[in-house]
């Protein structure tokens, strides 16, 4: 056995020589060792061979091969032992509801879930609860909360197998003081609008998230995104934008998003780094360049992406802004004159529009993706494409988008193949980037099954380190578990997450650097990674060899604003 002295200093050089004294001796009993495995802690650093000690819900100590005792030990068999990886983006909002294991996510080591592109679970108003009702699809659930805060409570009071933390929606907190039409704010809104965001923040929102192709939030001009900003960064909290362009004026938007970052001195960052649409792909050096020297000026911006060429939203995104505005019905209401349709689809075929039309971006109505409908009827056209479905209708592609939302009284939900796989590679590249799925946490079974879904809820870390890391090499393993770990714990100020250092939260997963790899595809999108065999959050196991334990230890991570007490009216 080592001794105290040279126990001492491998903990230096792990990056724990803060540990408290009194955990340093190598003969205490812990409640979880974690032996045997190669230890990437989340920094970067290279990987080390020692042994995880586990106490509570906290990592208690490095320890050298074989010292200590346990209640339990688990041998990680040579794989890699790392923090639990962070989904930068997520939509399990409603997944998590219906189904709290995660499992399409648990199954890939993630152990956080972000939520809060553009639209938060809160705050609402009554009638913003009433239309969040009447617009849900397969999961159905009613809605009891009025705050963002109130929500998170109470999934975790539900139980969750993932710790859950969210932005607030800068789209949520327009809509619950302009509603959803093309209007600014006065400066008496604005203020409102100010508070709403100062109360998330003291709720533990990380900061504000926003979704600027989608109407309503493509109303907001850029002095109201900086004013929310500001008040979120009075306490700390970041800016993260799906940006207004991701294609023909990609430079012009990230420009918009490093402001917003300059002007506030928090982090800003640009959810899932894209230039999307062929004319656009060379755009994305240019990009890079952009966010490279921003950051070469101290301003604290990066990027998170998935691993995949095609995006997922609705066919809305085919449709010009100035339809959607006022809401989902008023818009429906809008597709069934004839002679608005006529004005619409005119728009629908025209390159030179201003707003981001992601049919003709795709280049062919067989490059869009049928992916999620809400009626019985129309289900059986999941899974094929936009060019098809027009074919057997013997309709136009504007028309057959027209008439697919209003008949399914819903987005409809829509892969678009818009990237190039050269550009998706200098992307992950980049030592700025994290990951995020964009996608929901889901399982191949129950309500899910109603369905289609994008492959990356099932495959984005999987493939991003099975197949870009391992077999494309891209990076080492380790920066890549960084880039998943400690990268944007730290972007987020995420205390305690993203690190093995002694006192970090005991997230943990082990699995096989040389066999992790994603299974699903477009064709068949609900197919479980593989390679994860051991998943443990806040201390407790939730995934055993590979199964899932049952267990639902997650938490409610908070951003730097919070105040450590609920709202007054949801305290009862």
């Amino acid at each position: 056995m080592r001794s105290l002295l040279s126990l001492s200093v491998l903990l230096g050089l792990a990056g724990c020589a803060s540990m408290p004294a009194s955990v340093l001796d190598a003969d205490a009993t812990y409640d979880l060792i974690i032996r045997n495995g190669v230890v990437h802690d989340g920094t970067g650093a290279p990987p080390r061979r020692v042994d995880i000690a586990v106490e509570g819900d906290r990592i208690a100590a490095w320890l050298p091969p074989g010292a200590g005792t346990a209640t339990e030990v688990l041998d990680a068999g040579g794989d890699a032992v790392a923090p639990g990886f962070i989904n930068v983006l997520s939509w399990a909002v409603e997944s998590l509801i219906e189904d709290g294991r995660g499992m399409s996510d648990i199954k890939q080591g993630v152990t956080l879930e972000i939520f809060g592109e553009g639209w938060s679970m809160g705050p609402y108003t009554d009638a913003m609860k009433a239309d969040a009702v009447a617009q849900q699809g397969d999961i159905k659930y009613p809605v009891e909360w009025n705050t963002l805060g109130g929500y998170l409570d109470g999934l975790v009071a539900k139980g969750v197998s993932p710790n859950v933390a969210s932005f607030v929606g800068a789209t949520t907190v327009r809509i619950h003081e302009l509603g959803e039409g093309d209007v600014d704010p006065d400066p008496a809104q604005l203020a409102r609008m100010q508070e709403l965001v100062r109360e998330a923040m003291r709720e533990g929102a990380l900061g504000v998230g926003a979704s600027l192709i989608y109407p309503p939030a493509a109303f907001a001009e850029t002095p109201e995104l900086m004013a929310l900003a500001q008040a979120a960064a009075e306490s700390g909290g970041g800016y993260v934008a799906h940006m207004r362009s991701e294609a023909d004026r990609f430079l012009e938007a990230l420009d918009e998003t490093i402001a917003i970052g300059r002007a506030t001195g928090q982090h800003a960052e640009a959810y899932h780094l894209k230039a999307a649409g062929e004319q656009n792909w060379p755009k994305m050096a240019e990009a890079i360049a952009r966010i490279d020297a921003a950051r070469a000026e101290g301003v604290s911006v990066a990027a998170d992406m998935y691993a995949y060429t095609a995006g997922a939203t609705g066919l809305t995104a085919a449709l010009p802004p100035w339809v959607q505005a006022g809401g989902h019905d008023a818009m429906v209401e809008r597709l069934r004159d004839p002679a608005i349709r006529a004005r619409v689809a005119t728009e629908m075929r025209d390159p030179d529009v201003e707003w981001e039309n992601l049919r003709l971006l795709a280049g062919s109505d067989d490059r869009i993706l049928l992916i999620g409908f809400n009626s019985e009827a129309l289900k059986p056209l999941t899974g094929r494409t936009l060019a098809d479905v027009a074919r057997v209708r013997g309709s136009s592609p504007e028309d057959t988008v027209m008439d697919l939302i209003v008949e399914d009284d819903s987005r409809v939900g829509a892969a678009y193949f818009l990237m190039s796989e050269e550009n998706v590679e200098l992307g992950l590249r980049q030592p700025w980037v994290s990951l995020g799925s964009d996608a929901e946490a889901s399982a191949p079974e129950g309500a899910f099954l109603k369905s289609s879904t994008h492959p990356r809820a099932y495959g984005n870390v999987a493939r991003f380190l099975g197949h870009y890391v391992r077999e494309r090499g891209l990076m080492p393993l380790e920066e890549a578990v960084h880039r998943l770990t400690g990268l944007p714990a730290r972007h987020w100020k995420l205390e305690g997450r993203g690190c093995l250092a002694v006192g970090c939260h005991a997230d943990i997963v082990v699995f096989d650097p040389d066999t992790i790899i994603d299974h699903a595809t477009f064709e068949a999108p609900m197919r479980y990674a593989t390679g994860v065999s051991d998943v443990f959050v806040n201390g407790v196991q939730v995934l055993r060899a590979g199964e899932h334990t049952g267990a639902t230890p997650g938490r409610v991570v908070r951003g730097p604003g919070w105040t450590g007490a609920r709202p007054v009216a949801e305290t009862d």
